[in-house]
């Protein structure tokens, strides 16, 4: 049975692509990781609406400018097992790839080019920062001072500040597009967002979060995203990659499913995927008897 392949995949940043919650590294900065922490599990478990949270942290936190482009530094440092290589093998492939986050876009934005994800495919919520902050007066006077830092003023309101908005940037980012869909993502903002695309995956690879592990059609528990690329290009795609340098990305997500690293809570899409699954690999691996 033939699985086709997703021409469109959307990643959720956070505990998806990156290891770190960047709002939570935030607040270890300024010794407020545990307050805003609570926050963080409560929005993403689904406990308390992301709109009611988002203004609450930032407010706790009041990051600095520096501080929030030290997240990117952080991002890159925590990138979540295999997902650059999963990201330029579904480009290989002809796939468009694109990040929708509820962290804060410079961070974020800086991290998805990292990966090979054009900016414009990328989607996160601006801040602005009062340039006034500090002793601002005494910088007229003492030149040879350093500037008072750019802190956090306001955010911007939006989508993705608010649990049921995923979806409408999916659709933003496609447009007139043709193609089917898939989103990836550890939150329940992700699982939300379920209904603009034409299949969810869950992400437990950092952080297992209940209702997302019940209610995903698709589970990948796998600490790294190689499966992804499996399902999202679909098991024939091996074939296309044999001689390519992105075949092992493709193998160790195959081996990987073959024990167990994806999960499906829709018994139809699970048997088509696994009769696609056993055909390709009686094709790549075939027996040599």
């Amino acid at each position: 049975m033939r699985w086709p392949p997703y021409e469109h995949v959307f990643f959720d940043c956070d505990s998806t692509l990156t290891a770190v919650e960047g709002i939570d590294i935030l607040a270890e900065t300024v010794g407020k990781k545990w307050r805003v922490e609570v926050l963080t599990n409560a929005a993403m478990d689904g406990k308390l609406d992301l709109e009611d949270v988002y203004a609450k942290r930032l407010q706790a936190i009041k990051p600095t400018r520096e501080q929030i482009r030290e997240v990117k530094r952080i991002y890159k440092r925590r990138v979540v097992e295999d997902a650059r290589e999963v990201i330029t093998a579904l480009q290989t492939l002809g796939h468009q790839v694109y990040i929708i986050s509820g962290g804060l876009a410079e961070p974020v934005a800086e991290f998805g080019v990292h990966l090979g994800v054009p900016r414009e495919h990328i989607r996160a919520v601006h801040v602005d920062y009062d340039k006034l902050a500090g002793r601002w007066w005494e910088e007229v006077r003492l030149e040879t001072d350093k500037p008072a830092p750019e802190r956090y003023l306001d955010y911007e309101e939006g989508a993705l500040t608010i649990s049921d908005g995923k979806a409408q940037i999916v659709r933003d980012l496609l447009g007139e597009q043709p193609g089917r869909t898939l989103l990836i993502g550890d939150g329940t903002s992700d699982l939300l967002a379920s209904k603009a695309v034409d299949v969810f995956v869950g992400f437990g690879g950092v952080v297992e979060r209940q209702r997302v592990r019940s209610e995903a059609p698709v589970f990948l528990h796998s600490p790294s995203l190689a499966p992804l690329l499996v399902l999202a290009a679909g098991p024939a795609a091996g074939r296309l990659l044999q001689t390519s340098p992105h075949h092992d990305i493709f193998d160790k997500g195959f081996q990987l499913i073959q024990t167990g690293a994806l999960s499906f809570n829709n018994d139809r899409l699970k048997s088509k995927f696994f009769q696609a699954l056993r055909t390709a690999h009686q094709t790549i691996y075939p027996r040599s008897d």
